[in-house]
């Protein structure tokens, strides 16, 4: 098992291990190998995580901020330093290939922590004068927050999460998700050995059952998880009723609408990004692909084009454009889809097979073309590279039907005429949108979701609103005016 950590769990700046718990097997998705081993969180480690995390905040959260920055641009150094074992683990944990993990993974995972590491020591309370009297705010830490990660980006997400949390006085337990549960342990790691005291984030593998037992505990102050809307819906319904803060950044079936005056080329290419990156398992992406009848045949024939010469293989090998899905079920889930898409009518203009040349989870990059809005294909998250392309005629219309749905995570809009591309996108019913591009995310920028789609934002100066809360105190100058 060539991926094997010391042991499941790092808590309280130590790795912990507990056989008793359920096992997690650990499948390299392009070979189908056992790479790994470890166990779900058993009853007692859940509780040395959340002890250990309650009791090490309240030193850090009296802590300054500029302390905290220091200690978390430190760690996004040594991350940049290791990016390369780090993303070969990624490779391993997730199928995807290194080309891709090298630049998007724990790259952006350091990015995060240099941001929120150079943005805190900036953050400051308000006063505000009332004559004689003022008022000053303070913004202070929740306490213990769980962030619940989802196997797409599990470096990536381990950051999103911790940085901002981390960066406010906060302690974490991070929860992986059971199918990539390799690198946040990586990351505690460097955590301790940039400085962090122990104790302050905390890594527990296991099922939902372990998710659902931080949720609910009543020391628990904040949740954050990255998965899907049903998934979603339960936690927040949990957290809910515990009153505890919560930042849900869910799935989508978002729109990428592509109008006749739009560069050919350049659409396709944001549809390649929408649709095909880390084999279309991306919690933003524009599946549903509306193209105005001008330019229809032309960009399913550009598509398919380019579709063909994306370069599916070994994952660590640099050359390789497209990995295996995640998993089995995720690839049985995927063919499911195609089956249905076929069905119900659409056109499969190419791909929809799975490749069985090779060893591991792998999909051909699948295209449909002349999909209708209640389409199987068109109304549910597929997280595999299937793209569903719509037609349409006028502006008014693609607006009304692109925001036809519960989702409401991002979009994107492709045209020359900026005057037109702003004014859709100000229409459109989702949190992240692009014009001109597709599925850039920078840390600099909040991200997040709508309707069904997500609470809160990631990133930005928004986060530091999600993992800290303020409070307000009135300072009177004079003698008490009573009437009693």
């Amino acid at each position: 098992m060539r991926a094997q950590p010391t042991a499941s769990h790092f808590i309280n700046g130590e790795y912990v291990e507990d056989i008793a718990g359920k096992v997690i097997d650990v499948i390299y998705p392009a070979t189908e190998e056992l790479i790994a081993r470890v166990y779900s969180a058993t009853p007692a480690i859940i509780e040395q995580a959340i002890a250990a995390g309650k009791a090490a905040q309240i030193a850090w959260s009296k802590t300054s901020n500029t302390e905290r920055g220091r200690i978390l641009r430190r760690a996004a150094e040594i991350i940049m330093e290791r990016n390369q074992s780090l993303s070969e683990l990624e490779t391993l944990d997730t199928g995807k290939p290194l080309q891709e993990t090298i630049c998007a993974d724990a790259t952006s995972a350091a990015e995060a922590l240099e941001y929120f590491g150079g943005l805190i020591p900036s953050v400051t309370g308000e006063h505000i004068p009332l004559g004689d009297d003022f008022v000053y705010t303070i913004r202070e830490p929740l306490g213990l927050c769980v962030g619940i990660g989802a196997w797409n980006y599990p470096t990536q997400i381990a950051c999103w999460k911790a940085a901002p949390a981390l960066a406010c006085g906060n302690a974490m337990i991070f929860k992986p998700s059971e199918v990539t549960p390799l690198c946040a342990l990586k990351i505690a790691e460097i955590f301790i050995e940039a400085g962090l005291p122990a104790g302050l984030f905390n890594v527990v593998q296991g099922y939902g059952d372990v998710g659902g037992a931080l949720v609910t505990d009543e020391r628990v102050n904040k949740v954050s998880l990255t998965g899907s809307v049903p998934t979603g819906k339960k936690v927040y319904a949990a957290a809910a009723s515990h009153m505890k803060h919560v930042t849900m950044e869910l799935g989508g079936k978002s729109p990428l609408i592509i109008f006749d005056d739009a560069n050919l080329e350049d659409a396709v290419g944001g549809a390649m990004l929408a649709n095909m990156y880390s084999t279309g398992q991306v919690c933003s992406n524009g599946t549903r692909v509306f193209v105005q009848s001008g330019i229809k045949e032309a960009f399913i024939k550009r598509f398919a084009e380019r579709a063909a010469a994306i370069k599916i293989g070994d994952p660590m090998d640099m050359d390789t454009q497209m990995g295996p899905l995640v998993n089995k079920s995720q690839l049985e889930k995927v063919l499911g889809y195609v089956e249905v898409g076929k069905d119900e009518g659409a056109r499969l203009v190419y791909g929809g097979e799975r490749i069985n040349d090779l060893d591991g989870y792998y999909i051909e990059p699948t295209v449909f073309a002349d999909v209708k809005d209640d389409m199987t294909i068109a109304r549910e998250e597929i997280f595999g590279p299937v793209m569903s392309v719509l037609d349409f005629d006028n502006e008014d219309e693609v607006i009304a039907r692109a925001n036809n749905t519960e989702f409401g995570l991002s979009a994107g809009v492709f045209t020359k005429d900026l005057t037109r591309a702003h004014r859709v996108v100000k229409a459109l019913e989702a949190g992240t949108c692009w014009i001109n591009t597709y599925n850039l995310a920078p840390v600099e920028a909040p991200f997040g979701g709508s309707k069904s789609s997500g609470v809160g934002r990631e990133n930005s100066k928004a986060a530091i609103e999600h993992y800290s809360e303020l409070k307000s105190v009135y300072v009177a100058m004079g003698p008490v005016d009573s009437p009693y």
